[in-house]
């Protein structure tokens, strides 16, 4: 009796945590729905006179809008990838693993089968990368998410405002969803800001529209400021071909940890992300080549190029020169 209502108290908790998970995307989509409703009608329909601008101004919004949600949509319901099935134990070895009690056993073990794997990295002390929730061998660049209870593909982390684990199959979507964000509220803090110190100093009438009008370009700025700093940091890691884990813990090699181990300059970081497809980079459709289970790394691609080598050798010596001067700014 007493473990049937802990099951029922657990599962009823569980569902209330999955409710909630859902309240800052609610809140997203109230602020967007009030902002459509300002600059479509209060701002463009009421205050604006002028027919032409009107027409303009609604018809960029739009299609700004458009792709905004489109992303957004995109960033939330993309379901982040797990890991192949030959990246799990069989049952057979998740059995001997676990009865095996020397820990140095478990490790040989865990070697074994990551030895039939693409798998290149390790953990701090050199052990293979093992998930004891998921009982499977970490793909390169996968992580546990504990708020999505599994194992996510060249996981970035967990975003709160999307309800989602951002990671192989969404980041192209989330960086896109960042970027139109920015251009969302930038236009409509350049549009609105003319009419903003027209009501401002009372050259229009004092109507309801005057409060829209104030508080949309109040909330424009406020997103933007917000939205920027993160999709500038969004842009650095794309740049070095890192996740925001990687950034805080760098990957670690057979030969060791390594900061820029998947970098392999801008333009193939880049692509790594959105595809060799120039006409699919601004539209929210899936082109990150690979499957997520495994990437070119920098160690095999200096081999083909050493300017490689010595490029890294040179943003060390520039990161060292101004390293002061940056924590200071930061």
């Amino acid at each position: 009796m007493r473990r049937g209502w802990k099951m029922a108290l657990s599962g009823g908790l569980r569902c209330c945590r999955r409710m909630l998970a859902w309240v800052p995307v609610l809140v997203i989509v109230l602020v967007v729905l009030w902002s459509y409703y300002a600059y479509v009608f209060e701002m463009c329909v009421v205050t604006v006179a002028n027919t032409v601008e009107k027409v303009i101004y609604l018809t960029v919004y739009h299609a700004l809008f458009v792709f905004f949600i489109w992303t957004y949509w995109k960033s939330i319901f993309t379901l982040p990838h797990q890991p192949h099935q030959k990246f799990f134990m069989s049952y057979g070895d998740k059995e001997r693993y676990e009865n095996e009690e020397r820990p140095e056993v478990q490790k040989q073990m865990l070697l074994d089968i990551a030895k039939k794997l693409p798998v290149y990295t390790r953990t701090g002390n050199g052990a293979v990368r093992f998930c004891d929730r998921c009982h499977l061998i970490k793909p390169d660049r996968c992580h546990h998410c504990s708020v999505c209870a599994m194992c996510v593909l060249k996981m970035d982390h967990h975003c709160p405002w999307v309800n989602n684990c951002i990671g192989f199959s969404n980041y192209k979507f989330f960086l896109q969803f960042l970027a139109y964000s920015v251009l969302y509220c930038l236009y409509i803090a350049a549009t609105v800001f003319q009419y903003f110190i027209k009501y401002w100093v009372g050259d229009l009438p004092n109507t309801r529209s005057k409060f829209h009008v104030l508080f949309l370009l109040f909330v424009a700025c406020m997103f933007f400021v917000s939205l920027m700093i993160l999709f500038g940091y969004h842009c650095w890691l794309l740049s070095r071909n890192k996740t925001t884990l990687e950034a805080f813990s760098a990957p670690v090699f057979l030969s060791g940890p390594d900061k820029n181990g998947f970098n392999l300059g801008f333009i193939k970081n880049f692509q790594q992300v959105f595809g060799e497809n120039k006409r699919l980079w601004l539209l929210p459709i899936g082109s990150s080549p690979g499957d997520g289970h495994s990437f070119p790394m920098r160690s095999m691609n200096e081999s083909q190029n050493p300017l490689l080598a010595n490029e890294e050798h040179w943003e060390d010596n520039e990161e060292d020169a101004r390293g002061p001067h940056h924590l200071s700014f930061l």
